[in-house]
């Protein structure tokens, strides 16, 4: 039994990340609609609107969860909320789930926490955590400036723990996702390839910067600062990465990329797979085409390793 099925109530082990304003009730319900797990975010701090998508989302029957960013809740406004509204999976990141393990799990929540490194990945699992979203340097969006991708990643934390692991970080279609079960995942979890979704509520320059993209057309920002960040190169982030440091300042035009559609407003977020992504689908094309990719990759796998061949 896929741990990661009977913890979210999903079809397939596919995950729509948290991004900040877009991961709402349009995105979220396409792709839990579509077989998928929809995740509504909350590191918008609009604790008011997110409240109220969460509702809607509880309202329409369908599987989904929440994610709550530590460093960014202002109080403990969402935790309670979350915990009283019959929320059945949270993803939590961006700072130690210690204090928050307890209480979603007291309200009958399973609760997996986002890891970059090994030693962040011992310490959930030491605090009691369910399961890993395991986040390599390849993903969009917040990242450790001390980048290790999904691919080394994903070993690393198996080797050393049995929990459940969701792959996030390069993965966008059933050929990455085939890849990261090879590595001991039992979920992938992708964010650009729905945010440039037809779904998606984001203006269709950023979804077309994100399908005109090479797999060099991003940036790792603020390496040597706090957040860092990988977006779509640009010439606002051209001069960012050119100095080294960014101020969270710069991230205060993120809503004119994202639904007025200026690529300079802000740091256009977005992962490597940008450079493997070259249309906009709907979300039920892309979890049908990734799960049929990935069930034609391990067929041909398992029968490689029937006859103990090699091709």
């Amino acid at each position: 039994m896929n741990r990661v099925l009977a913890h979210t109530g999903a079809k397939y082990p596919i995950l729509q990340a948290p991004m900040g304003w877009i991961a709402r009730t349009q995105l979220a319900s396409a792709v839990s609609r579509a077989g998928g797990l929809g995740i509504i975010e909350t590191s918008s701090g609009e604790t008011e609107n997110c409240q109220a998508e969460i509702t809607k989302m509880r309202a329409l029957g369908l599987p989904f969860g929440v994610n709550l960013p530590i460093r960014f809740l202002r109080d403990d406004a969402m935790l309670k909320f979350v915990c009283a509204s019959g929320v059945k999976f949270v993803s939590t990141s961006a700072g130690s789930p210690a204090k928050f393990i307890a209480p979603l799990k007291d309200a009958g929540i399973t609760v997996y926490h986002a890891v970059p490194t090994v030693e962040a990945a011992l310490k959930c699992v030491d605090a009691g955590i369910d399961g890993l979203v395991v986040e390599g340097g390849e993903g969009g969006g917040f990242k450790n400036p001390e980048e290790v991708s999904t691919m080394v990643l994903l070993q690393a934390i198996r080797a050393r723990v049995d929990v459940p692991m969701i792959a996030a970080g390069g993965i966008c279609d059933g050929r990455g996702m085939a890849a990261a079960f090879a590595l001991g995942a039992e979920a992938v979890q992708m964010g650009t390839r729905f945010v440039s979704c037809v779904e998606s509520p984001v203006h269709a320059n950023y979804k077309n910067a994100i399908v005109n993209a090479k797999e060099t057309g991003t940036w790792m920002l603020n390496t040597k600062g706090t957040p860092c960040i990988r977006a779509l190169k640009s010439e606002r982030t051209q001069a960012i990465h050119d100095v080294g440091l960014m101020s969270f300042d710069d991230m205060k035009g993120i809503r004119g990329v994202y639904f007025d559609g200026d690529m300079e407003a802000a740091p256009a977020l977005a992962g490597q797979t940008a450079g493997l992504i070259d249309s906009v689908k709907t979300a039920q094309q892309i979890i049908d085409d990734t799960v049929a990719e990935f069930f034609a990759i391990s067929a041909r796998m398992g029968a490689m390793a029937q006859a103990h061949s090699f091709g």
